[in-house]
This record gives structure tokens, C-alpha cells and sequence, in this order.
């Protein structure tokens, strides 16, 4: 096969899903647009809100590249029920992104502290974070696995098209389960 064939088929089967993507951004756009109310109430959370998506796509696509490296080699199926390797990967991302929230919502906490800035109480900063990054974590482990699986049952490349499908899946429903959760917090008094 040519480099120049190789190159057409990556072409191929990243652009729709990078051009999703963009549409994607844009509508993550709209939403953190709409997340004023939230902003204003919880001093900070505008901090978080970058780290909180880098994170979410930093973890879960590590997640589909660990899946897609699984079924090139053949050491997984892509099929239901997940075998011990696949929920290990699984139980994996969403503790790591759960203590990325954490530590996101700690240290700009403490950083917007030290610079005398106005920020919201530590507990409700990492309640948000967490209650965002659980939520998000439970969709996007199904993007993960619907993209992936699926790519490599069709005889798609999944590393191709799991980064931007989860990137952009991340910022939507990160975004809107930041506001989600900063609302549940705001609510029950934290």
C-alpha cells in the first residue's frame, strides 16, 4: 500500500469526525454561554471549566486508545459482556478522572486564593467537580466503547476517530453536567 493510500483512508475516516467536532465546539460554545447564572453564583468555577474538559478528554481518550491497542492485538472482543480487562480499563478512567477533578477544583481553590480573588468554598468547588466528572465519566465510558467497538467492527481505524468523537462528546457533556451538577450543589446548600 502507498503512503499516498494510507494517508487518503486516514483522511477518510477522521474528517467526518473531526468536522463533527467542530460543530461540536461550537455548541459547547452556546453552553458555557449559557452557564452565567452558575458562574456568577459559584466564584471560580469559570477556572475549572478548562481543566475539567482537558481532563475529561485527556482520560477518556487514553481510555479508547488502551481499548483500540486491546483489539488490534486481539487481546479483547468487541462485544458485550465486557471482559475483566475492559472493566479494569473502565474502573481505571473513571478514577482518574475523578481525582483529576479533585485536584483541578483543589489547586484553583488555592491558586485563586493566593492571588486574593474571589472563589467559592472549597467543598462546593470539588462537590461540583466530582459530581461533573462522575457524570460525564458514566457517558463518555459509553462513547468510548460505541466508538471504538464499533469502528473495529466495520474495519475502521478506532484511534482515529476515538480522539475526536470523545473530545467533543466530553466538552457537550461535560459542560452541561457542569451545570448540572453546580446547580444540585447550589441546591442542597453546598
Amino acid at each position: 500500500m502507498s503512503i499516498r493510500a494510507v494517508a487518503t483512508g486516514a483522511y477518510r475516516e477522521a474528517l467526518p469526525a473531526v468536522a463533527a467536532s467542530a460543530a461540536g465546539g461550537l455548541v459547547a460554545g452556546l453552553l458555557l454561554g449559557g452557564m452565567r447564572g452558575e458562574l456568577r453564583a459559584v466564584p471560580g468555577l469559570l477556572v475549572l471549566v478548562p481543566a475539567l474538559l482537558a481532563t475529561r478528554g485527556n482520560v477518556y481518550s487514553s481510555l479508547g486508545a488502551r481499548l483500540g491497542s486491546g483489539l488490534h492485538q486481539g487481546l479483547i472482543e468487541p462485544h458485550l459482556p465486557l471482559d475483566e480487562r475492559v472493566r479494569a480499563a473502565i474502573a481505571a478512567a473513571i478514577a482518574n478522572g475523578l481525582l483529576a477533578s479533585t485536584f483541578a477544583a483543589t489547586a484553583a481553590w488555592v491558586v485563586l486564593g493566593l492571588i486574593d480573588y474571589p472563589v467559592a468554598p472549597l467543598s462546593r468547588l470539588v462537590s461540583i467537580a466530582v459530581l461533573a466528572g462522575l457524570l460525564s465519566g458514566v457517558v463518555l465510558v459509553g462513547a468510548v466503547l460505541g466508538v471504538t467497538f464499533l469502528a473495529f467492527r466495520r474495519g475502521l481505524d478506532p484511534d482515529t476517530l476515538v480522539g475526536p468523537v470523545v473530545t467533543t462528546t466530553g466538552d457537550l457533556f461535560g459542560l452541561a453536567f457542569l451545570v448540572l451538577a453546580a446547580r444540585i450543589v447550589l441546591l442542597g446548600g453546598g
